[in-house]
């Protein structure tokens, strides 16, 4: 019983974490058709600028978080206006091929910047832990699970009931009647893609604080961020958080039942399973 409990508290705040690193990847890749393949750089340079601010500023990292929210969002805003939206206009597979090349590119700047090394974030949150119904796991876990619900339901009410939302939603489903209504479809997809990136730079405090990173552990974490896209349904919300939840739960038992070398064969087993079963995902994708 208590392995059983084990497993479920350590398995949601996993899933936590993975939810809240793929919720942009699935907001981007619902709404606007674009799956980024430089995402885990935006969550990697997150990180490296938190701690840049932390070293520099004295920040807390919360506080360095923050400050590094609005870096992000001008970054993401700039790249998709200037270069990957008139890919849009070609291919997808143009897209593919231009977020891989700012993927390369940024690993490269990663490393000559802030060297080849594996650090992380200094916090007391990823050394102490708090008990919950007689076992202790650690705080950062407990944030990670409280981000991922907190950004989940922020995500679903803009999108669902703000004018921004229906906007973009409006010019997913056809770019050329929204530019009709007076909708910037440019402009809004521009918007969209920025958001993803500062969600994910909310996953940048969980994954700095709680693992240690280097310029290519981007890669990984893009990887963890397609499965829970691919299971919870692309564009799906909700399903992004229940299949974050249901990926970290499934991880967390493999390495009790079969040990941890195996974990990524069960989590890729298990999106292979939901690919030959239901290749839309297990929820319906529709960006809410």
């Amino acid at each position: 019983m208590d392995k059983l409990l084990s497993v479920l508290i350590e398995g949601l705040g996993t899933g936590g974490l993975y939810a809240v690193v793929a919720l942009g990847l699935s907001l981007v890749a619902g709404v606007m058709r674009l799956l980024n393949l430089a995402h885990g750089e935006f969550l990697v340079g997150s990180v490296y600028l938190i701690m840049t601010l932390m070293a520099f500023a004295g920040l807390d990292p919360f506080l360095a978080m923050v400050g590094a929210l609005p870096v992000v969002f001008i970054a993401a805003y700039v790249i998709q206006r200037a270069l990957l939206q008139d890919l849009m206009a070609h291919s997808a597979e143009a897209v593919l091929v231009g977020t891989f090349g700012i993927s390369i590119a940024a690993q490269a700047i990663f490393q000559i910047a802030f060297g080849s090394n594996a650090v992380a974030i200094t916090s007391l949150l990823g050394l102490t832990g708090v008990e919950i119904l007689g076992h202790t796991t650690r705080w950062v876990s407990v944030v990670a699970i409280t981000l991922a619900l907190g950004l989940t339901a922020a995500t679903h009410f803009l999108l669902t009931r703000s004018t921004f939302g229906w906007s973009l939603r409006a010019a997913a489903e056809d770019s050329m009647a929204a530019q009709s209504l007076g909708v910037d479809v440019r402009h809004v997809f521009a918007l969209c893609f920025g958001l993803g990136a500062v969600l994910t730079s909310f996953g940048a405090i969980v994954v700095g604080i709680g693992f240690s990173i280097e310029p290519s552990s981007g890669m990984l974490w893009l990887m963890r961020g397609v499965a829970v896209v691919v299971i919870g349904g692309m564009g799906s919300v909700w399903g992004t958080l229940l299949a974050g939840c249901m990926v970290g739960l499934v991880e967390e038992a493999s390495v009790v039942i079969v040990g941890s070398e195996y974990r990524d064969i069960v989590v890729f087993g298990l999106l292979v399973l939901v690919l030959v079963l239901r290749p839309n995902g297990l929820f319906r994708g529709n960006a809410a």
